[in-house]
């Protein structure tokens, strides 16, 4: 499924026009299509929902999901909330994209009052992995000024080489020679026009016709008093004349769809603007300037071109202020104008190339997950897995919201193993309000009974029920003692524990996973435009060519549960046979392993950092790779390396990581950095929830 993001190159580009002649294109050339609007921006006209999904249901028969309200949008940018916002928009965008082979995402429009929406529009196209199409009009440019503000605006999403700008479309395009050699003289200024990166995807001529507002639309939009509406439903303003002539002087301007703008007491530009209305000539209206009122006497003389549908209507403004009110209205098709909306969609559609674009379309496209689609799918299928989940901390603030949260949203069951009046006494000092359905279980009243059930575990170690007793009053060693019991689908802990103290019970009493041997842990590194796992950076120091491949196959393992589809790169301080020495060997030799066990999974190595994430170095330095450039799935030689590598990462893209996730257990246990934070403890959570199901759904098919 491909996302086609649309966003002007400045003000006056006609985008939901566009948007719509997109769809009927694509849709002619035999494509499913869909569309989304992920924030709303209303004009000061218009009432209840978004226009553009509105004339989109009207005019193409497509409903749309609403799209975030624009206050909502400001008030949690204002707050440092973009992250929830992004996922908000990722919700919404997933009513509209099953089932579809394409979907047309409309960006914000540039206002006078929203200056932040190029950065906007670049996190939306980010978040939904979307391909980037300009919408751009000439204006008062000239060509080598408007061939500057497409590549401008064309850098601003990581430019065309990086695959993300796919081209541009021009509109509303005023030239006596012809769309086709504008666009030819466009592309003296810009080379980039028509290459292969970057196409030229449509040029659509300035038609008046298509810009012309109903005149109603021009009464409502300068609050004028309608003295007789008339037709004021059907005829449109083609044309504006200011009457400061006399009548001589002025009547050959009197033609169709001309509104005639002229102060009250002007009796003769009236009279003579229901004379030609008489003979059969629909002036678009008479709008009348000035504080006060028409003679009555004149209005009466007029009676019968009002009858014959010449809509009439004065303002308080004066003749100047009222021009430049006229000059300043916005043209943009009006929520229920359907008879201009369709005649612009399909006028556009003409001029569309959807031949590139159905091609591009037509072949399915692996998407990248991005960290707000990340999160979203995260949270939505933790929730569905409905998973009960213990966390030994009980009483420890930051797992107690963390708990909370989920408890609320439905992310997992959560059990909080403590004293309930202490959890309920740090509940009221940090303010947190305890949902209903949270448990809460006192370690003391249920850890005998799990005594036995230890020792049979543990026999050929010779535990003693006084051992196990002993060892029960850690909360994690009992947390684990459910798990391996089934009484709950998976354990967080770490919060005030080490990373040693959260595994030992779990190699003790549940063990690895069939097939596996070892236990290893992967960070979900959320960057700025994809999802990457990185593995192992917590657990294994020094691990062997056979480990190493383990860990790749764990990890690989562990993307798929998560949505991230694995490309597993090796990575090395060489690529391929550049370089030699032990360490090189022993990757080679992971790779080797690794392939052997998974001939189905792309697995490539040694790679170095670089050629496993750049494509262009990728390309040059493992140009047969099936991995280089496109790696997702990044397996350290060593703990030294990976651990380093995942804070550099983290701390210098300022990018979010999830984890540490242990993988190779048989049953999710997971740790937790001591310095999580709250939001930490929650998608560690949720990723445990989600290893329980993936561990369900494994064992079914098994």
């Amino acid at each position: 499924m491909h996302s086609l993001f649309l966003t002007p190159t400045g003000h006056g580009a006609g985008l939901n026009s566009v948007s719509l002649g997109l769809i009927r294109a694509l849709e002619g050339a035999g494509l499913k299509v869909g569309f989304f609007k992920p924030i709303a921006q209303p004009l000061p006209i218009d009432q209840g929902r978004e226009r553009s999904c509105i004339l989109v249901e009207k005019t193409l028969g497509q409903s749309a999901p609403e799209p975030v309200p624009l206050q909502q949008a400001e008030r949690q940018l204002a707050a440092g909330e973009l992250d929830l916002l992004l996922e908000d928009v990722v919700s919404r965008y997933q009513q509209v994209a099953s089932g579809k082979d394409v979907v047309i995402v409309e960006g914000m429009v540039p206002t006078r009052d929203t200056d932040y929406t190029a950065r906007i529009n670049n996190h939306l196209a980010k978040s939904l992995d979307a391909e980037v199409i300009l919408i751009a009009a000439q204006g008062n440019d000239s060509l080598k000024q408007m061939a500057e503000r497409i590549e401008i605006q064309a850098q601003l999403f990581g430019g065309p080489r990086d695959q993300k700008v796919i081209g541009v479309i021009l509109n509303k395009v005023r030239s006596e020679e012809g769309v086709t050699a504008f666009a030819e003289r466009l592309k003296e200024h810009l080379p980039l026009l028509g290459s292969n990166e970057f196409q030229l995807l449509g040029a659509v001529p300035f038609e008046e016709e298509l810009n012309a507002l109903r005149t109603r639309d021009v009464v409502e939009a300068l609050g004028a008093q309608v003295l007789n509406a008339g037709e004021a439903e059907q005829r449109r303003v083609n044309k504006i004349i200011l009457c400061a002539r006399t009548v001589p002087n002025m009547v050959h301007l009197l033609q169709p769809g001309t509104l005639v703008v002229t102060p009250a007491d002007r009796d003769d530009i009236m009279l003579a603007a229901a004379l030609a209305s008489l003979n059969g000539i629909k002036l678009a209206g008479v709008l009348l300037t000035g504080d006060f009122e028409p003679d009555q006497r004149i209005l009466e003389l007029c009676k019968t071109a009002f009858e014959a549908g010449l809509p009439v209507a004065n303002v308080n403004s004066g003749s100047f202020d009222t021009a430049t009110s006229l000059a300043n209205l916005n043209r943009e098709t009006p929520a229920d104008d359907i008879e201009r909306a369709s005649r612009v969609t399909d006028f556009i559609a003409r001029h569309l190339h959807p031949d590139y674009l159905q091609d591009r379309c037509s072949v399915p496209r692996e998407l990248r997950l991005s960290p707000p689609a990340f999160r979203y799918q995260l949270v939505k299928r933790a929730q569905e897995a409905n998973k009960r989940i213990v966390l030994p901390e009980g009483d420890e603030p930051r797992t107690i919201r963390a708990a909370a949260i989920c408890q609320e949203r439905g992310i997992a069951r959560c059990v909080l193993l403590a004293k309930p009046e202490a959890v309920q006494s740090v509940a009221r000092e940090q303010g947190i309000q305890l949902p209903a359905g949270l448990e809460i279980l006192d370690p003391d009243s249920i850890a005998n009974r799990y005594v036995e059930p230890m020792c049979e575990m543990r026999k050929a170690k010779g535990l003693s029920p006084e051992d196990a007793r002993e060892q029960l009053k850690d909360t994690v060693v009992l947390g684990t003692m459910m798990l391996a019991l089934d009484e709950v689908d998976g354990l967080v802990s770490g919060a005030v524990h080490t990373t040693a103290n959260t595994i030992r019970p779990a190699l003790q009493l549940i063990k690895t996973a069939p097939g596996f041997n070892l236990v290893s842990s992967v960070f979900f590194m959320l960057l700025p435009d994809q999802v990457l796992v990185y593995g192992d950076c917590a657990v294994n120091p020094n691990p062997s060519a056979e480990e190493l491949a383990e860990i790749a196959l764990q990890s690989a393992e562990s993307a798929v549960a998560l949505g991230v589809s694995p490309r597993v790169a090796m990575i090395s301080y060489s690529t391929g046979s550049s370089g030699s020495g032990a360490e090189v060997e022993k990757v080679k030799e992971a790779t080797r392993i690794a392939q052997e066990r998974r001939p189905d999974l792309p697995v490539d190595g040694p790679l170095q950092y670089d050629a496993a994430s750049v494509p262009s170095v990728g390309k040059q330095k493992a140009p047969d790779s099936k991995v280089a450039g496109q790696a997702t799935v990044f397996v350290f030689p060593d703990l030294n390396t990976g651990n380093t590598t995942y804070k550099a990462v983290q701390r210098n893209a300022n990018c979010i990581s999830v984890g540490p996730m242990l993988q190779g257990l048989a049953k999710p246990v997971n740790d937790l950095s001591r310095g999580a934070l709250v939001d930490d403890i929650v998608f560690t959570i949720a990723l445990t929830a989600l290893q329980a199901a993936s561990l369900d759904k494994s064992q079914t098919l098994n």
